[in-house]
């Protein structure tokens, strides 16, 4: 039986393997943009995460919620916001600035995230959780101070910054649907996001390239808009968005890797400092524990789960309470102390208390 501590444990994991895998897609995607107009290339990137999930699909875990209707209008902004605004606007911003400047701008997420999280969807950090997040932030702003070529166009800059509040925005949104099957909501997400992108962009005008920047393209889709993403609805629903943001600003950290080991970019002397920085932060993160005496209201909700302190209902089908399963549920009022997230059945308010 999972325990709250395994779960925030795997959705740590989730949120970093998810950052790491999207953060080395700015500098490839910049190299890209050299052969293909941003928009078409948001949707082949996209397409080749559609692509991937569609093999992936066989191989989900069982007992997932299914989308329902009322999901529809969340998951269409999810598409919207997501997948068509936030990624053109990255791309047409990475036309204007070199690759290691477009990685560290994306950092912009994290802060966006964290703080629509807390202000508008209820979710709580500790002091301890914020310290972390800052210091992640500030590792990966750190690397802007290293000299050498770097194209600030500010422009540019504006572009990848309003793509990170959009992203934030879809961040909280799909943090609401992660009850669902996570694969279903990101494929989804991505052949919505594909066909939207492409159609505009033919309707532009815009002319497809050369066949392999088309391969290279639903490829690095595949890694950094499709598992990425997947990995990353994982830790929004073990973690809330708040403390996936702060794991998810390492993801410009491992573009910067790229940038520099791979492409070519000039090495910088505060890649070591950021390095320092973000392994402390994100340790932090990782042992931080937030505990306290809550009470928690009556709920019904549908999601996946197994038999724990806040699952103790029967069955009358004979399903082994041990093992994952989904199903519409109750939750009698409760209240209780142990170790918690902001997770679907820990949204309450905390006052001044900070465990």
């Amino acid at each position: 039986m999972a325990s709250p501590r395994s779960s925030n444990r795997r959705g740590v994991w989730c949120g970093l393997l998810a950052a790491v895998s999207f953060g080395v897609s700015a500098p490839f995607a910049q190299r890209l943009l050299t052969h293909v107009d941003a928009q078409l290339l948001a949707g082949v990137l996209y397409l080749g995460a559609g692509l991937v999930l569609v093999f992936a699909g066989p191989a989900r875990r069982r007992h997932e919620t299914p989308v329902r209707r009322s999901d529809r209008s969340r998951l269409a902004s999810v598409v919207v916001i997501g997948g068509v605004v936030a990624p053109v606007l990255l791309l047409t911003g990475l036309e204007r600035v070199s690759a290691m400047a477009g990685s560290l701008a994306l950092n912009l997420e994290a802060p966006f995230t964290a703080m629509l999280a807390v202000w508008v969807f209820r979710e709580h950090l500790s002091r301890r959780a914020w310290l972390a997040g800052l210091i992640i932030v500030t590792g990966a702003t750190v690397l802007g101070v290293a000299p050498g070529p770097m194209n600030n166009d500010p422009i540019g800059i504006a572009l990848i910054a309003l793509a990170c509040f959009a992203w934030a925005i879809d961040n909280n949104l799909t943090q609401g649907l992660t009850a669902r099957d996570p694969i279903v909501i990101v494929r989804t997400k991505a052949f919505g996001a594909a066909v939207a992108n492409v159609s505009i962009a033919l309707l532009r005008g815009s002319a497809f390239p050369a066949a392999w920047v088309i391969v290279a393209a639903l490829a690095l889709g595949g890694v950094s808009y499709g598992l990425s993403v997947v990995l990353d609805a994982y830790a929004l629903r073990s973690l809330g968005a708040a403390r996936e943001a702060a794991l998810f600003a390492t993801a410009p950290f491992a573009g910067v890797i790229v940038a520099i080991v791979v492409l070519g970019d000039d090495l910088g002397g505060g890649s070591v400092a950021a390095l320092v920085l973000m392994a402390v932060g994100t340790s932090l993160l990782l042992t931080d524990r937030h505990g306290h005496r809550h009470a928690h209201e009556a709920l019904a909700h549908e999601h996946r789960h197994v038999h724990d302190e806040h699952h103790a209902h029967h069955h009358a089908d004979g399903v082994d309470p041990r093992q994952p399963h989904a199903h519409w549920h109750e939750h009698e009022p409760i209240a209780h102390s142990h170790s918690h997230v902001s997770d679907a059945h820990h949204r309450h308010g905390h006052g001044h208390s900070d465990h």
